[in-house]
């Protein structure tokens, strides 16, 4: 067999080894749209190989370097904050656009966002990406008198489902405030000070 006519079957395998791994990066996540299952703040913490807040320095989009059909954007951070996991003062990772209408947005990056991200361990492929996707990458915002609070994409929708069992099983006691948080959230915007509190409990690195 020649060269020329070995090669659809060597992409063949590429896109399988590729499909394979990029669906272990994202939790079995529905290409189109980025669905994901509801998931909440401790599967966030226990899925992600790393936590960090910062801010985006540069969203570039480019194809993957093996797979040079598929659109990426990699992303990097200045990192003001590490809750799990090691990262560098800028820290750098490439995710698969999983929108392929608008490859050029950058799948939502942009220069200047302050963003808190609950990323997976990167892939065989070099590939990373929020857990839960839009779940999983906090915008944080600040009122009028500068306090600090964080929201995703999914409006904090069931962020703190079921997590008092999740505390409670590894020892955590609940402060009356903490509890009253779990119990009555609604959705929206959460401060950031008590969401990292949460975090670094969940982590152990309290």
């Amino acid at each position: 067999m020649n060269r020329e006519s070995s090669w659809p079957r060597r992409l063949a395998a590429g896109l399988l080894l590729l499909a394979v791994e990029l669906l272990g990066a994202s939790g079995m996540q529905a290409q189109r749209g980025g669905l994901a299952a509801q998931v909440n703040l401790a599967d966030l913490v226990e899925r992600a190989g790393s936590i960090v807040r910062g801010h985006v320095v540069r969203a570039r989009v480019e194809p993957h370097p093996e797979f040079t059909h598929l659109q990426t954007v990699v992303v990097t951070l200045r990192v003001a904050e590490t809750l799990k996991g090691e990262s560098e003062p800028v820290f750098t990772f490439r995710q698969f656009i999983w929108d392929p209408r608008h490859p050029d947005q950058a799948a939502g990056y942009q220069k200047g966002q302050e963003l808190l991200l609950f990323l997976t361990r990167p892939s065989r492929v070099g590939l990373a990406s929020p857990v839960g996707l839009a779940q999983g990458r906090f915008r944080i915002r600040r009122d009028a008198a500068r306090n600090e609070f964080a929201v995703n994409a999914a409006n904090n929708l069931g962020l703190f489902r079921d997590l008092r069992p999740a505390l409670a099983a590894r020892g955590i006691a609940l402060s009356a405030d903490e509890a009253r948080l779990l119990e009555t959230h609604p959705g929206g915007p959460v401060p950031l000070a008590e969401l990292r509190d949460f975090v670094r409990l969940l982590a152990g690195t309290e």
